[in-house]
């Protein structure tokens, strides 16, 4: 056992779950094996805390990371910022600069508000949401967080956000008063949507652009029209998929504009920074509640997020990402039909998974994971792509996987996958499906 296996062992102890985010605890890896904990991380390379190097073809900080972990202009611009002073009574002046620049890249966006977690923005929009339409109900499609006006929507049905989130989700501290306030739709079926805003009166409709599969026959289209006919607000939530396909927002490729729009991960590369944008007759409603918070005005997250807004326009970086992801999902591809095996591959090209078509399909992605550790490799079934990413390193990430596919075909055929686990099975995450 390592350092870092037994600093998780000490976690469990004194943190509810172990980590601070579901997405890495270690049971959503390799149970009793997996590294925990690093020392460092540069480029796409992490160490743990016995020194071993590890290459991230994994999820990327969960997909904070465009440029790699480390990147020297933007780490620059923060440790100037640490120098000159992070915190004041007076407000640091790159919020500005950086509302700016979003309003900028988003010319039907007028005002902006920021926050440091995607959680938080997801709040904020919504508390403005309802400020400015005077209506409490809400249509949902897609994650939006663990906030209560959320997971509300379980108070109704515990399989609610069963397609959105996780299955079976209880909502334990959640008021019982906020029920029936919050009504999930799924994605590209629109006359969920239609059938939601004939039954309740909704005020806001908030949804992810694209999580798994993009739009089809014109949904986002069709979505835009029903909330400007009904005058609801929409939303769209874009903390994960923002600045992956466009320089921007994922809407951006559609051609459909939202009435607010909410970015996080990428933006600071890193560095802890979220932000709120909207139209200014909505937006302006901030101003009728109570939205205030002391960290949102730290200085290092607007800092990071503008010079990483500077690096991603020289490097075209979400270009580049899609390059990569596309040549991950091909590669996938090619290597489940090489060896006879079925896989659906799934999400935007920087944000790509793929899931085995079989009832081990948890046991094949614990085998991926421990094999390619043990060749020194954070891998599983999902690649979070960076600028980092080379080709070389992509080509002999796909060499070492080319080998545990063949296993895998031979466990279809009857080897005993369980018999080739170290440990136990990883446990289920996200649904990949809205």
């Amino acid at each position: 056992m390592g350092k870092g296996q037994e600093l998780y062992n000490k976690a469990k102890n004194l943190i509810p779950g172990g980590t601070m985010l579901l997405s890495k605890r270690p049971e959503m890896f390799l149970p009793d094996l997996w590294p925990s904990y690093f020392s460092k991380a540069k480029g796409c390379k992490v160490w743990d805390l016995d020194g071993k190097e590890y290459l991230d073809l994994s999820i990327m900080g969960i997909g904070t990371n465009i440029l790699g972990y480390g990147n020297e202009e933007v780490d620059e611009a923060v440790m100037k910022t640490v120098t000159d002073g992070n915190m004041s009574t007076l407000n640091c002046p790159e919020e500005v600069y950086l509302a700016e620049r979003l309003t900028e890249l988003h010319p039907w966006a007028d005002m902006v508000r920021f926050a440091r977690s995607g959680g938080e923005a997801n709040a904020i929009a919504i508390r403005i949401a309802r400020a400015a339409s005077g209506k409490d109900k809400v249509a949902i499609c897609g994650y939006h967080g663990w906030h209560d006006w959320y997971l509300s929507s379980n108070l109704n049905d515990k399989g609610n956000l069963a397609t959105h989130l996780l299955p079976g989700l209880d909502p334990l501290g959640v008021p019982q008063d906020l029920k029936n306030l919050v009504f999930p739709f799924s994605y590209n079926k629109f006359e969920e949507l239609v059938t939601l805003t004939n039954t309740h009166d909704i005020g806001v409709i908030k949804m992810e652009v694209s999580r798994n599969f993009g739009p089809e026959d014109d949904f986002l289209m069709k979505v835009r029209k029903l909330a400007t006919e009904k005058n609801i607000i929409l939303i769209f939530d874009e903390c994960t998929s923002g600045f992956r396909q466009t320089f921007g927002g994922l809407h951006k490729m559609y051609g459909v504009e939202p009435d607010m729009a909410m970015f996080g991960k990428a933006l600071g590369n890193g560095y802890a920074i979220t932000a709120v944008i909207g139209k200014r007759e909505i937006m302006q409603a901030a101003q009728k509640t109570f939205i205030s918070s002391t960290f949102w005005t730290e200085r290092i997250g607007p800092t990071a997020a503008l010079k990483t807004l500077e690096v991603m326009e020289q490097l075209k970086s979400w270009e580049v990402i899609t390059a990569k992801g596309n040549k991950v999902a091909e590669n996938w591809s090619k290597l489940a039909e090489k060896n006879e095996l079925s896989i659906t591959i799934s999400g935007i090209s920087a944000l790509i998974s793929f899931n085995f078509n079989s009832p081990n399909a948890l046991a094949y992605k614990t085998l991926i994971t421990q094999e390619m550790l043990k060749k020194g490799y954070l891998a599983s079934n999902s690649i979070y792509s960076c600028t980092e990413h080379t080709d070389e390193i992509l080509d002999n990430y796909f060499e070492e996987l080319s080998k545990i596919f063949i296993i895998i075909k031979e466990c279809e055929m009857g080897r005993d996958v369980m018999a080739l686990l170290d440990g136990p099975i990883c446990h289920a995450g996200f649904k990949r499906l809205n």
